[in-house]
Parts: structure tokens; sequence; C-alpha cells
């Protein structure tokens, strides 16, 4: 089991926050009916919804872990995480494999969505701060909200997506010591 959660880290560097508020490459997708994007240089690959082990003993959101090329990767339900209802799984339905910070390594995590759409240039002056309220999801989760023609894109904070302690539990080998630990 070690060797298998050695080959989901490896060095990176480390986010730095700025006041951009997502503003660059970020991939644009749809969830719970609402047009969401993260920053591109979270985002890894995007794979067709397969198999997903359940995982004793996590979080609601948390759907289980998948295997991707020998490694251990976990994957949350993000309708679920942001308090909606549990994705119904279609044709269009997919997993966002994500690299994650945890200090000087990374995680690998999946965000299952309802479709991915594009990858997007968003300018600085299309990007207003997050709002307060309003938005249907946690201000926490939002770096900023991006003009678009028909409406506004939400840039979702990927970091924010799981608690640090969430990522560390997750990184950690899911021996009985570790399960049996909440």
């Amino acid at each position: 089991m070690e060797a298998l959660q050695n080959n989901t880290t490896r060095e990176v560097t480390p986010y730095q926050p700025t006041t951009d508020w997502g503003a660059g490459q970020n991939l644009s997708f749809r969830c719970m009916q609402t047009a969401l994007a993260l920053p591109i240089d979270r985002v890894r690959e995007i794979i067709e919804y397969g198999q997903v082990t359940t995982v004793p003993m996590m979080p609601g959101y948390v759907r289980g872990v998948l295997n991707l090329r020998g490694n251990v990767v976990p994957v949350i339900d993000l309708a679920f995480r942001f308090g909606g209802k549990p994705t119904e799984v279609g044709r269009r339905t997919c997993i966002i494999i994500l690299e994650l910070p945890i200090g000087k390594t990374s995680q690998l995590a999946g965000l299952i969505v309802d479709a991915v759409d594009e990858v997007l240039d968003i300018e600085q002056s299309q990007i207003e701060p997050p709002p307060e309220f309003g938005t249907g999801i946690s201000t926490q989760f939002i770096l900023g909200m991006a003009r678009q023609e028909n409406g506004f894109l939400i840039i979702l904070n990927a970091e924010a997506l799981f608690s640090e302690d969430e990522l560390q539990r997750m990184h950690e080998p899911l021996g009985v010591e570790n399960v049996l630990k909440d």
C-alpha cells in the first residue's frame, strides 16, 4: 500500500494565492446546472466516469477511490460537497483529476462533475471578487466571478474544496489504525 501511496505524490511548488481572482486559463464545467471553472494549473486530466470503489467511514461527499494507472485517487462528488443532491451519473458525467499541494508534495484528487465544457482564457478585467452571498455555493470555495455573455462563471478555489486535514488523511495509507482514528 505504501508503494501505491508514493505513486500519487511528487514535489510541487506550493500554490501562492493572489488577488487576480482566477484570471488566466480556466477549465469550465457544469455542476448542479451551474457554470463553474477551475484554474488549469491545478487540473491534471479529465477522465470518463468509471469504477469508483467505496471507502467506509469517509464523509458523505467522498464517493470513494479510483485506480488511475496504479495510483489510488480519492474522488468527491462536487454537487454533494456543495450541499446538493449526489450527482446522477449520465452520459457526460466525468471526473476532473486535480493535483493539490500538501506541504512539499501533492495529492491527486478527483471531482465528479456533470460535464466539462472548454478551456477559457479569462482576463482580469472580466473578473469580479467573490460575492458575500447569493451564489448557492459557500464563498470559501470561490476565487472570483467571471463575467460571460450569458451570466457569470464561478471560478473555484481548488485547494478550498478539501481541507488540509482531509488531504492529509487521503494521503495516509488506509490501514485500520487510520480508519479508526476518528
